[in-house]
């Protein structure tokens, strides 16, 4: 593994900058918080869009999440105001949010203008459009405009969050109470409240007060049990188990804003030890943890997905970048060679080394037809993605392990009967090895081995990340190969002695000793997933390991900070 595992490769559709005569409004429903909540149909409906309206700085953040991938020529409106907007600034370990281009003050008059230049409109809402988002007298209004409008239900908050805390909700009377309807009960103009069965209330930290008071007058005893649950369906969720009378004090331990988004469940189903039994999502071993990626220009959604199924949240930091050769005459000459027919097979390791051939094809004025009558060898799912996105098939890629050493043991061997020439074309990278040709010219291949592109360090990540590096704020650094190790350390700086530090692998652990580093997780397969999977379970067995010496549990992060620890 010289990097990461594969990207999506789903592609918008339509070219780009083309008004469709049928353009219409997509009312999506985002979820309540988990990005993976998102249905099929809202990923389809964003990546096409060529306008996303936005109603919360958390929408900015959501659609930089890997698994998208939006348009180039997307525009993005903001329908919340310019100052909060512009404030917004990821925690550590989230994605980075997209850009603003444009803010309104009417979102109606801005989906309308732009449907009616042909474009396709996504209006993207918290929960579900209908339930939580209260925009039926916007989407009334778009379609009396005569523009079509879709509805793309989304998982409602009102469930979704009870179930992420570990609340049952089968076999109970529930009601579900919305911002809106909870604002109108409160203030005496809305309806009284089940005295029985489970009562979930999303509503803003400041009403908790009126809360209280309202579920009382409908009937429920202040001793009944209650749960505060805060940043629900998010990896930052923390669930307060109280009773009801005592939430407003609850409410002011956890330092909430006032116009924090909450949740509210009041019943029996709160009680322990049937929540503790339940409670799947908070237990999970990596649950609240901020991972530090540093990676290459080779992107993948697989490491920080691995790890977000295990409740972690992380934040890449790119440490290469690719340069053109210094000395591109050689590979000028193969891609004339590659032209010419003078070549059996192309084999590509990287999908940098896939776009270093695409761009030198480019200019010349040619494009993927080239690879006529070659065949292609690759490894790594990142490069067979790369090939596919150009509109080409590898014809051999190992099953199993990715790496050099799998590719060579099933190459076949030159038969000067069938195979009508016998030259190999390696495009790689400046610091990769020879071992992949030396291997193919014992199978009597004469392997052209070529430097495609050269790998230097990528600009410093943000001040604010390297000021997190440094102090501790990442629970663990995840290293998928020793250029990495190198590079964050040359262009961020050492991570802190509390930061728990993960290899892929023996060779990517011995780099980050030798840069005064204490290794605590060696991934036992150089794969994401396993490297994930290790980190895991070390953070399972330090959390066991508190839990029987009877202390608290708390994250690498939350430990005090003291400088850096000594490398072994």
């Amino acid at each position: 593994m010289t990097d990461e595992a594969p990207q999506p490769t789903s592609q918008p559709a339509g070219d780009l900058g083309t008004a469709s005569a049928q353009a219409r409004v997509q009312f999506v429903g985002t979820g309540p918080g988990d990005p993976n909540l998102l249905t099929l149909r809202a990923v389809d409906a964003i990546n096409r869009a060529q306008v996303i309206v936005i109603s919360c700085p958390g929408h900015r953040i959501l659609l930089g999440s890997d698994f998208l991938n939006l348009r180039p020529d997307v525009r993005i409106v903001s329908a919340g105001g310019a100052d909060e907007e512009a404030n917004v600034v990821p925690g550590t370990g989230s994605p980075r949010p997209v850009e603003v281009d444009e803010y309104c003050a009417d979102t109606t008059a801005a989906i309308i203008n732009a449907t009616s230049q042909g474009l396709e409109v996504v209006r993207l809402v918290n929960g579900d459009p209908f339930l939580d988002g209260d925009i039926s007298a916007e989407a009334a209004a778009v379609a009396r405009a005569d523009r079509d409008v879709d509805v793309v239900p989304g998982v409602t908050g009102m469930t979704a969050v009870p179930e992420y805390a570990g609340l049952t909700l089968h076999g109970h009377d529930v009601q579900l109470v919305g911002n809106a309807a909870c604002q109108r009960d409160v203030e005496g103009n809305g309806s009284v409240w089940s005295a029985n069965g489970l009562i979930v209330v999303n509503t803003s930290a400041d009403r908790i007060k009126e809360v209280v008071e309202h579920a009382v007058a409908s009937g429920r005893s202040k001793d009944e049990p209650a749960a505060l649950i805060c940043r629900g369906a998010t990896t930052q969720q923390t669930t307060y188990t109280t009773t009801l009378g005592e939430l407003p004090r609850t409410a002011k331990g956890a330092r909430l804003a006032d116009d924090e988004s909450i949740h509210i469940a009041i019943g029996k189903v709160v009680e322990a030890p049937a929540r503790e039994e339940l409670d799947w999502y908070e237990s999970k071993p990596l649950f609240g943890w901020s991972i530090l990626i540093p990676r290459t220009r080779d992107h993948s959604a697989t490491l920080p997905s691995r790890l977000q199924s295990y409740g972690a949240h992380s934040l890449d930091v790119p440490t290469i970048s690719m340069e053109p050769p210094r000395t591109p005459q050689q590979m000028d000459k193969a891609i004339r060679g590659l032209v010419e027919g003078r070549y059996e097979w192309v084999v590509f390791t990287s999908a940098n080394a896939v776009r270093a051939v695409s761009e030198k094809l480019e200019q010349i004025g040619l494009d993927t037809r080239a690879y006529s009558g070659l065949r292609i060898a690759a490894i790594f799912d990142s490069t067979v993605n790369a090939l596919a996105e150009q509109g080409v098939r590898a014809d051999l890629v190992p099953s199993g392990e990715q790496s050099t050493r799998a590719l060579a043991a099933v190459f076949p061997a030159f038969d000067d009967v069938l195979d009508p020439i016998n030259r190999v074309f390696v495009p790689r990278a400046d610091i990769a090895t020879e071992s992949l040709s030396a291997s193919l010219s014992e199978l009597g291949w004469e392997v052209e081995d070529v430097v495609g592109y050269r790998t230097v360090r990528a600009a410093p990540p943000p001040a604010e990340t390297r000021e997190a590096i440094k102090t501790g704020k990442f629970d663990a650094v995840v290293f998928t190969s020793s250029t990495t190790v190198r590079n964050l350390v040359g262009i961020a700086g050492k991570p802190h002695k509390h930061t728990v530090v993960a290899a892929v692998g023996m060779r990517t652990a011995e780099t980050c000793r030798e840069h005064g580093l204490t290794v605590d997780v060696i991934a036992p397969e150089p794969t994401a997933i396993s490297l994930a999977d290790a980190l895991a379970d070390f953070a399972a067995k330090r959390r066991d390991e508190m839990v029987a010496n009877g202390l608290p549990v708390v994250r690498p992060s939350q430990r005090k900070r003291r400088g850096r620890r000594p490398s072994r």
